[in-house]
């Protein structure tokens, strides 16, 4: 009895999700230092205890490489910090616990009638927009906390809104939208900040070794002027 070969199933192609989506990183410069400030600061405060990234291509949808977002920055908590090419939800088992957007002019229909419903629908716990040229919201800061899959405005005062998932405040200062620890009532540096507080923390060892370099010196000048009017003395006791 013989057996007809049956034709080898059909391969599935490789499904294949870009890195990029060919858009720009950010409208204006100022849009850009807002980014990064937000990405470099939360990156370094939950370095042991996140993942923080910004305009890096999220996949919701398994097998739909259309359905992606970059969200300007996203933590998400408890998650490994080591870097990502893309963030695939279904490969994480994790949804972002926080997402910024440094909104403009251009981007706010897409920030408000797009990726809020979708943000919401993925179960993100907060969403805040930042308009640093405040060009359209009526304050810099715009904040959404998801209350029994609704959105619910997050109250500001005095300039500032809490993040409970964040453990911190978005607060309105002299160089744009910051953020403070309120444990401590310190703003998080900014990389620039960092850099200037070690080169000031530079000059003040400088200035000690030079103080400390007079010291020996001036250390080494009566050691010997003792040294001296010691020999002078024994040398009278012998005569």
């Amino acid at each position: 009895m013989s057996v007809t070969p049956q034709p080898a199933p059909p391969r599935r192609r490789p499904v294949v999700y870009p890195e990029g989506d060919g858009r720009p990183m950010a409208e204006t410069d100022v849009h850009l230092l807002a980014m990064l400030y937000f990405i470099s600061v939360l990156r370094r405060h939950f370095r042991d205890s996140g993942y923080v990234s910004g305009n890096l291509l999220l996949y919701y949808q398994d097998g739909d490489p259309r359905r992606c977002v970059a969200p300007d920055c996203m933590v998400v908590l408890g998650a490994s910090g080591h870097l990502r090419r893309t963030y695939k939800l279904w490969e994480e088992g994790k949804v972002p616990d926080v997402i910024i957007e440094v909104t403009s002019r251009k981007t706010r229909a897409e920030d408000q009638r797009e990726k809020l419903p979708l943000y919401r629908r993925l179960g993100v716990r907060e969403v805040w927009l930042i308009d640093p040229l405040q060009e359209y919201l009526d304050a810099v800061i715009l904040g959404y906390r998801l209350e029994r899959g609704e959105w619910e405005r997050i109250p500001i005062r005095e300039g500032r809104a809490a993040s409970l998932a964040l453990g911190l405040e978005f607060a309105e200062a002299s160089g744009g939208v910051r953020l403070f620890d309120p444990e401590t009532g310190e703003m998080l540096p900014a990389l620039d900040d960092l850099a200037e507080r070690a080169e000031v923390e530079r000059e003040r060892a400088e200035v000690e070794r030079e103080r400390a370099e007079v010291e020996r010196e001036r250390a080494d000048a009566l050691a010997a002027e003792v040294a001296r009017l010691r020999r002078e003395l024994e040398r009278a006791a012998g005569e």
